[in-house]
């Protein structure tokens, strides 16, 4: 059974925030709001959970995993930045984009796509997402709530505990998100191609 905490999305309460990473941490599973739709979360090195997310998720290895980060120079430990990239990641950060970008040595090769070597990365502009990161001090492994068979993601924080108690650890209620993913730009190699348009406007990385 999960817990459900109700946490404030503009002034998050410190007590639940310290709760939620310590349920990361003990190597838990976590469903919580972004600054699009909510996601499935853990630690980076939590091998079990990572592949509950994945048997959740019904996704195979070759899915990109996202790292939720605080910030760019948090970033620059597990992508490839170059000048061009990091000029991009600037005017857009934080905001409802998910990049893909060449993934360092810090990344485990598990989590890499195995064909790219690639990584998801986020910078949510969420209240909540920013306090567990600042608490937790590292990123988040992310993924996308959309469930097997769901055409849409999950959005109401009840439902998701409905469908989920069983399944993660904990189940943070911040709200309701809204039913638009991140864009998604793979800025790995060449020009930037937007993979997946959702709530960033795709249109500035597009000739």
């Amino acid at each position: 059974m999960s817990q459900y905490f109700q946490i404030h999305p503009v002034d998050p309460q410190p007590r639940l925030i310290r709760q939620a990473v310590r349920i990361l941490r003990d190597g838990g599973v976590i469903a919580y709001p972004t600054d699009s739709i909510y996601a499935l979360g853990c630690m980076l090195d939590a091998k079990p959970a990572v592949e509950r997310i994945q048997w959740l998720r019904q996704v195979d290895k070759d899915h990109n995993l996202t790292l939720v980060c605080r910030d760019l120079s948090e970033i620059g430990n597990y992508a490839r930045v170059d000048n061009v990239v990091f000029r991009l990641l600037k005017a857009h950060t934080p905001g409802p984009y998910t990049f893909i970008l060449k993934a360092t040595g810090e990344v485990p090769r598990r989590l890499q796509n195995p064909k790219r070597k690639t990584i998801g990365i986020r910078v949510p502009d969420n209240a909540i997402v920013r306090a567990l990161l600042e608490e937790h001090g590292e990123p988040i492994l992310s993924s996308t709530l959309l469930l097997p068979g769901d055409e849409i993601p999950l959005s109401d924080p009840e439902d998701i505990r409905d469908r989920l108690e069983h399944h993660v650890d904990l189940v943070i209620d911040g709200g309701n998100c809204g039913l638009e993913p991140s864009t998604v730009v793979d800025l790995s190699d060449g020009p930037p191609r937007v993979l997946r348009q959702g709530r960033g406007d795709p249109g500035v990385f597009q000739p």
